[in-house]
């Protein structure tokens, strides 16, 4: 062994440059080892982790699926059962409505029985008291129909003669209305039907005591070139629309007494708008007859005051007695007696 005092190390001390280099090989070797090694095993521990975040998504995505499965049998089951409420809801709706109808049908056969059982509906008072609500009816039917008044007042006349042969006092408060009743209907006279052909009649007499020309004017108020001319002929107004000729008097004459037909036959059937067109007929065809005078007037009045007069008799009068006898039988006990409206006056 060679020792170098002066720097005080040994030659074996020293190491070679051949093992050096494997040293350096051997580091280099094992660094390369190491990280391959590290690299397997972080590649390993990735695929590890990314087969294991895989088998979560599949886990997910099934339980997601089951998920949708129920949901979707749930809802099978909320549409079955909401079916099935639906169907119960109608089963109950025709249950009840059974269940009323057996309740009204159990209502009427109780009605039936207590009108069965009412004494009013047995014997000869019930019969009286049908035929009175008969003649009753009638008398209503006849007024508002026919405008029958003196039909309508015989109706009433029997009816109250069937009521006085019922001995219930229950019955005193029908038997005053009913009188009450035959005096408006007396009241009525003829009715208004009667009144108003008598006016018509009266009207067409009158038309034929019309003037046939205007009132003659003073000579001495003509002007002088009509004094002139009046000896060959005669000075008419352009204005004056009455028919002169004889073949248009006629006509006219002719026609307005088919209006005068028309308007019986109207009043007859009780036709007020037919009645109405006649009459305003018959007065376009006055001023063509007839030249203006105060009587032409007059009958224009006429005509007036027969378009303003109803056909129809008033039958607020009647109807009380009627309704009151009909609530007497169906529930035994008679209504207060209602104040009638004031009796109209006869026309003259």
């Amino acid at each position: 062994m060679i020792q170098d005092k002066d720097a005080g190390v040994t030659e074996e001390t020293l190491p070679s440059p051949a093992r050096r280099g494997n040293r350096g090989l051997l580091v280099i070797l094992a660094l390369v080892l190491v990280a391959g090694l590290a690299g397997w095993r972080g590649w390993v521990a990735w695929q590890a982790r990314e087969i294991q975040a895989q088998a979560q998504v599949d886990d997910a995505e099934q339980r997601v699926i089951a998920l949708e499965q129920r949901l979707e049998a749930l809802r099978r089951d909320q549409r079955a059962q909401t079916q099935r409420i639906q169907d119960a809801a109608a089963t109950n709706r025709v249950l009840r409505d059974e269940v009323l109808g057996l309740s009204q049908r159990g209502a009427l056969l109780e009605d039936s029985v207590a009108k069965l059982s009412d004494p009013n509906r047995h014997g000869a008072q019930a019969l009286r008291l049908d035929e009175v609500e008969l003649l009753l009816s009638q008398a209503q039917q006849r007024l508002a129909l026919a405008g029958d008044v003196e039909g309508a007042r015989r109706a009433y006349l029997l009816a109250a003669g069937a009521l006085q042969g019922i001995d219930d006092p229950r019955l005193l408060n029908l038997g005053q209305s009913l009188a009450q009743e035959r005096l408006a209907l007396e009241a009525l006279g003829a009715g208004p039907r009667a009144a108003l052909a008598q006016q018509l009649e009266s009207f067409a007499t009158a038309l034929a005591r019309l003037p046939q020309r205007a009132a003659n004017v003073s000579p001495t108020e003509r002007p002088t070139w009509q004094r002139l001319l009046a000896p060959l002929v005669e000075v008419r107004p352009t204005t004056d629309k009455v028919a002169v000729a004889p073949s248009a008097r006629a006509a006219g004459e002719a026609a307005l007494q088919i209006e005068l037909a028309l308007a019986r036959a109207a009043l007859e059937r009780n036709d007020t708008p037919a009645f109405h067109a006649a009459l305003a007929r018959i007065e376009t065809w006055l001023p063509q007859l007839w030249p203006d005078s105060p009587a032409l007037q007059q009958r224009r009045a006429e005509l007036k005051s027969l378009r303003s007069t109803p056909l129809q008799a008033d039958l607020s009068v009647l109807g009380s007695t009627l309704q009151q006898l009909r609530l007497i039988r169906n529930n035994g006990t008679p209504p207060p007696l209602p104040a009638l409206p004031a009796v109209p006056k006869a026309s003259p």
